[in-house]
């Protein structure tokens, strides 16, 4: 998710390893029109030996790859957008059931720069 929210969502019912991360970043890189930077939190996957190693790859491909220091949420844009989604955003009818809570994320997700903003500026 860019400060302008431009957003490139992947959904997942499965337990998130570094071969589905390193998976996102590889179809990430694949829809580049210009050098890009991610940053990341300090997740066991992120800091893995297997995701390590395809960072050059991606670098040569303009995609760039940034570790927030341990700590550091408040400089996580995606913490922030999380925050929005489970505080504000998704409606109490969610939490029903996991189905409910899946169709209701993924509406949210859809709608996040057009229905749903966040002011990142204030």
């Amino acid at each position: 998710m860019s400060p302008d929210l431009r957003f490139h969502p992947f959904i997942f019912e499965e337990t998130i390893d570094s071969e589905i991360v390193i998976a996102c970043f590889d179809s990430l890189s694949q829809t580049l029109t210009k050098p890009t930077l991610v940053v990341i939190d300090g997740a066991p996957v992120h800091k893995s030996d297997q995701f390590q190693a395809r960072l050059e790859e991606w670098e040569a491909g303009g995609l760039s790859v940034y570790l927030l220091s341990a700590y550091s949420p408040e400089l996580n844009l995606i913490e922030i957008l999380w925050r929005m989604i489970k505080y504000h955003w998704l409606p109490l009818e969610a939490y029903k059931s996991f189905k409910d809570l899946m169709r209701s994320l993924i509406h949210v997700l859809k709608g996040i720069g057009s229905k749903y903003q966040i002011d990142f500026a204030h």
